[in-house]
């Protein structure tokens, strides 16, 4: 089966921040991911991770004003000195951490920019990052995002994140597969499994359509751990998932499949 990493900007919200790394660990969990690691020092968090065996599998670069509801930087025009001093934040970061990848936020579309502006400034930005974290050993993620949760993302399609991916032709330029995106702007999991997972980095997971445990929806993850498997998938399973109640009372699914 799989390995399972839990999200823990999404999952154990019952503790503050520095808290759910036990309670993670006391879950059975043996990896965790996460958005954004800023709001701490990178001594705090490897701290953390160490006090409780963890291992951090995944955080994104800085995406911008969050707050303000910017979504990333890699596609927007004018703020590449911004992009790019986030790129090497992230990596000062996922160096103390030991964080072998990074997913690299797009942004939204610019209302009225000119057609294939915002597709070559990503390109472009992203054959830097690929470049800068290749010096450190880190595989750089770029993640399809449906527009239901969130409107206006630059990327949407694994057919489109494919193609970026070709142009930019970096090797250490891979796919973050979120399955929830995924099934929400596309559906046919399976044959895009079968199509694209060579060249998938990470995958995430919940349940479709309310984000909640994978253990409920019009998703059969039993059937698609066992398709995970018989492709051969050896990476992680980041756990993106709204817990429906108490992290911790949901987590038959984890006992069923280990962690």
């Amino acid at each position: 089966m799989p390995k399972f990493a839990a999200n823990l900007t999404m999952m154990f919200n019952e503790h503050p921040f520095p808290l759910r790394f036990a309670a993670a660990a006391q879950a059975g969990f043996r990896a965790v991911e996460f958005l954004f690691p800023y709001e701490h020092a990178p001594a705090e968090v490897a701290g953390w991770l160490k006090a409780h065996g963890l291992v951090n599998v995944l955080f994104n670069m800085p995406p911008g004003d969050w707050a303000a509801g910017e979504r990333g930087l890699a596609a927007l025009p004018g703020r590449e000195a911004e992009f790019r001093a986030g790129v090497v934040r992230a990596l000062e970061y996922a160096q103390a951490l030991g964080t072998p990848r990074l997913h690299v936020m797009a942004g939204l579309v610019v209302p009225g920019a000119a057609p294939g502006m915002q597709r070559a400034l990503y390109v472009d930005n992203l054959r830097h990052a690929a470049r800068a974290a290749a010096q450190h050993g880190v595989t750089v993620l770029i993640e399809p995002i449906n527009t239901r949760d969130m409107p206006g993302y630059f990327l949407s399609t694994q057919a489109e994140a494919h193609a970026i991916r070709e142009e930019v032709g970096a090797p250490n330029l891979l796919v973050q597969m979120d399955l929830y995106h995924a099934q929400i702007m596309e559906g046919d999991i399976t044959t895009k499994l079968r199509r694209y997972l060579r060249h998938v980095g990470h995958i995430q997971i919940a349940g479709v359509p309310a984000r909640n445990e994978p253990d409920d929806g019009e998703l059969d993850y039993r059937y698609l751990f066992r398709l995970l498997d018989e492709l051969g998938y050896a990476g992680w399973i980041g756990c993106e998932y709204r817990p429906r109640g108490r992290t911790e009372d949901g987590l038959a699914w984890l006992r069923e499949f280990g962690a």
